[in-house]
């Protein structure tokens, strides 16, 4: 459901110029957090996720 929401939230967004960007600067930080965590070494790794996909 929460990937869900984030598709719904993203193609409002890309239908205008400013959401473009705002998606533009989100994507930016993300990943630039991500690439900061793995050079860390995953210490605050998110918790584990069972077989479903669920926490």
């Amino acid at each position: 459901m929460k990937k869900f929401f984030k598709v719904v939230v993203a193609r409002r967004l890309a239908r205008t110029p400013i959401g473009l960007a705002v998606l533009g600067a989100g994507w930016f930080l993300g990943r630039r957090r991500r690439r900061r965590a793995q050079e860390q070494g995953e210490v605050n790794r998110p918790r584990s996720r069972d077989s479903r996909g669920r926490r």
